[in-house]
């Protein structure tokens, strides 16, 4: 049995009086163990508060399988293991970490069923503010963390609605534009059906409208050099034609765009006679503009399509929570739906590896990981930068990595960028639970890793997940 004395020389007990001295004495067990045995170890249920009397022992936390040593102490009255005992079963009892001997160890174990109790009967008023002080932070800290999932899924959906509405507003556009076009485009052909133009000649246009539709749906990309070199040509061939005065200049634009040049507009004088030359023009200019108007439409629509398809991806919402997924097709969607978010000045490089195998998750979660790491990096760059992307194998995990160039972390705040509410984010600006919150999705919940490495100029967060499924 330990002494009393003893007892009194451990800073946790110095100021208790004979009476609660004694109950230690009756309760507590001292136990010896020997180098490297483990005292109690992580995840078991929680049945002793541990406190060291002699010999130094190490804390130690397993991440993805791998045992990392927290602290390393030999200083008398150090304590770990139940030490919640007091929410009782409020909360499950279990070992949040191991402890480990280093030497020949001699600890007090006190049971944590009786020391719990006696706590909150020694110490009410002390109990009630620490528990107080507990839920209170968990509660401060899930309502937190769904203010701030509110406030990325509001800039979010901001910004969605920005990029949905640009393609939208360029269909309605166009269609407007089609449907005047359209209406033209018949005119100009009862103007050619009233002229002299014979069947033959006819057929040829028709022949002509289809290869102007193939050739405008085809058209190469031109620089604005070309483009103009291209416009003058038709313009001075249109010229040569001694047709009405600004004919060619209404014209010349929407020909080039459609890749009807001068050596084609030779075709059309060969099928009609001069004097059908200005209608046959214009109806096969109509032609060709309607078939821009509606590569636009269609590009808009995909567009649409597409902003969807990385809304769906991204939210998960019409799937099951947990999924087999390719790793790439959500970091896709995360950086779609952050478009608004990244300056045009921000240069984004995406090195995929394609040899990625598919990996067992929760997809919605770690696009919420995907979103504040790409939100942490475009703040620390500003307006200008490279993000940039990169996944590959890692062994048996998958490494997916979001670098910067931004100004990199300071040392001193480094080991504290993980804590719950803490930030370098002026007030009102950022929680403090954007990497906690991340942390916690990939260690806790993925039985991941989370790593980073930051110097002035370049801050890159590694995420390392399981190929396999963690049991």
């Amino acid at each position: 049995m330990i002494s009393k004395e003893e007892l009194r020389r451990l800073f946790l007990f110095e100021s208790l009086d004979e009476e609660k001295l004694g109950w230690l004495q009756d309760h507590g067990s001292v136990v010896e163990y020997e180098a490297t045995t483990r005292v109690y170890s992580e995840g078991e249920p929680a049945t002793c508060f541990v406190v060291l009397l002699e010999g130094a022992i190490t804390l130690t936390r397993t991440v993805h399988g791998q045992e990392i040593e927290v602290t390393r102490t030999d200083q008398l009255g150090v304590y770990g293991g139940a030490s919640q005992a007091f929410l009782g079963e409020q909360v499950d009892q279990r070992y949040p970490n191991s402890m480990v001997a280093i030497t020949p160890v001699k600890v007090l174990e006190l049971p944590a069923d009786k020391f719990g109790p006696i706590l909150r009967q020694w110490f009410p008023m002390a109990m009630h503010l620490m528990e107080g002080l507990f839920w209170g932070q968990k509660r401060m800290q899930t309502a937190v963390s769904e203010r701030e999932r509110l406030i990325a899924l509001g800039s979010l959906s901001a910004g969605l609605t920005h990029e949905l509405n640009n393609p939208a507003s360029a269909a309605v556009r166009a269609t407007a534009t089609l449907r005047d076009k359209v209406a033209g485009m018949r005119h100009k052909l009862a103007m050619i059906a009233e002229g002299k133009i014979d069947v033959k000649q006819l057929h040829r246009l028709v022949e002509l409208q289809e290869t102007a539709v193939k050739r405008a749906a085809n058209a190469p990309k031109l620089s604005a050099l070309e483009t103009g070199d291209a416009e003058d040509a038709v313009v001075d061939w249109l010229q040569e034609r001694g047709l009405s005065p600004g004919f060619e200049y209404d014209h010349a634009a929407t020909l080039v765009a459609g890749d009807a040049n001068v050596a084609w507009l030779e075709l059309i004088a060969e099928a009609v006679d001069p004097s059908d030359l200005q209608s046959a023009v214009s109806w096969l200019t109509y032609t060709i503009e309607t078939e821009l108007l509606m590569g636009e439409i269609d590009e808009s629509v995909g567009r649409i399509s597409a902003l969807v398809g990385a809304a769906k991806q991204y939210s998960q919402l019409d799937r099951a929570p947990h999924q087999v997924v390719d790793v790439h097709k959500l970091l896709d969607s995360t950086l779609v739906m952050m478009t608004a978010k990244i300056s045009p000045d921000v240069t984004v490089v995406k090195e995929y590896d394609p040899t990625l195998p598919e990996i067992p998750c929760y997809p919605a979660e770690l696009n919420q990981v995907w979103t504040n790491l790409i939100d942490n990096a475009l703040g620390a760059m500003g307006d200008h930068g490279t993000l940039t992307v990169r996944t590959e194998v890692d062994g048996d995990q998958v490494a997916v990595t979001i670098g910067d160039t931004g100004v990199g972390i300071d040392p001193e705040i480094r080991p504290r960028i993980f804590e719950p509410f803490f930030t370098t984010k002026p007030v009102g600006e950022g929680t403090g639970l954007g990497l906690d919150i991340s942390y916690r999705i990939v260690v806790n919940k993925h039985h991941g890793d989370v790593r980073v490495k930051s110097e002035p100029g370049r801050t890159e967060f590694t995420v390392l997940l399981p190929v396999e499924e963690v049991r």
